[in-house]
């Protein structure tokens, strides 16, 4: 199995966690105002990220720093629009606007990376757009508060994929995801004492999202995604995250809300569940020339990084 391919499996994983913390959210901020949910949830994260790479912290420098800001300010952004826009919307509608990221990953990357995406990752993009489309119910589709501040957080996690794959060009991965998440904490609680203030009343509910979407959805996505996005691209990364609005509809069928109600899936939720899966298939197909060169460049332009990697563990 290669390099990509094991990185595309993880990434599809943690996507896939990723689907299942919208309903959890919307129902988690019935029990805890959501400037202090994220700010718990960063924290659990990063104090589990800090133990872990505790010897990278070594590495740090000036530069570094800024990136780590930059990226934590960007998802920090991201997260607080998604969730905040879940108390006007539904846990599926989150998900699939969450996810129209996908069409602007690989426009973003063009204009400021100059990375030009290739034809099966273009085939791959229109599908998933057409994809979400239909899940946002076709022609009738409709924008209330909750969708269009969930669409702006899609703007911020669209810059924050691209990013990541700019800043771990140079820098080292796991310390990079150490700090991003470091200051996405400090930049949330500083909001939670600053504009809530609210004290956090723990009940089982609470406990277990912060569980599944600090540790598991946090500490370990954002790490791993980190470390694995330098064997893929980031349209390509953006192509499997657009599953994500796809498991949270289906968690969200699974999933009950405070009233004992899941959420229902109808035929344009369908065929969009299905056009992204095609798109992101396609996206998979190359020929096998094109996958040995592709696999060679990767593991050239990243010799020297993994080397190091090997050092550090």
């Amino acid at each position: 199995m290669s390099k990509q391919i094991r990185a595309d499996l993880f990434l599809l994983v943690i996507t896939a966690i990723w689907g299942s913390s919208f309903p959890l959210m919307k129902n988690v901020l019935e029990h805890i105002p959501s400037f202090a949910y994220l700010a718990v949830r960063f924290a659990v994260a990063a104090v589990i990220l800090l133990f872990i790479f505790r010897r990278h912290l070594k590495n740090i420098n000036r530069k570094v720093l800024v990136h780590g800001f930059v990226l934590g300010l960007t998802l920090s952004c991201g997260m607080i629009l998604q969730v905040t826009g879940l108390y006007y919307t539904t846990a599926s509608n989150s998900a699939f606007i969450t996810g129209l990221n996908v069409v602007m990953v690989p426009v973003i990357s063009a204009v400021l990376l100059k990375k030009k995406p290739g034809a099966n990752s273009v085939i791959g993009v229109i599908l998933a757009a057409c994809g979400l489309f239909f899940l946002s119910g076709g022609l009738s589709f409709s924008l209330n508060k909750g969708d269009i501040l969930t669409l702006i957080g899609a703007v911020c996690f669209a810059f924050q994929i691209i990013l990541i794959d700019k800043f771990t060009e140079k820098q080292e991965p796991v310390l990079l995801a150490t700090l991003e998440i470091s200051f996405a904490a400090l930049v949330n609680n500083g909001i939670w004492l600053l504009v809530e203030r609210q004290p956090v009343k723990f009940d089982l509910t609470v406990v277990i999202t912060l569980l599944i979407t600090g540790v598991f959805g946090t500490a370990l996505a954002y790490a791993g995604q980190s470390v694995v996005q330098r064997f893929t691209s980031p349209t390509h990364t953006a192509l499997i995250f657009t599953a994500e609005p796809v498991f949270g509809a289906i968690f969200a069928m699974l999933i009950p809300n405070s009233a004992g109600e899941t959420e229902s899936l109808g035929m344009y939720a369908i065929l969009g569940c299905v056009l992204i899966l095609l798109g992101m298939i396609i996206s998979e197909i190359k020929t096998e020339k094109k996958q040995t060169a592709h696999q060679n460049s990767i593991y050239g332009s990243h010799e020297r990084t993994l080397t190091r990697e090997t050092k550090y563990r």
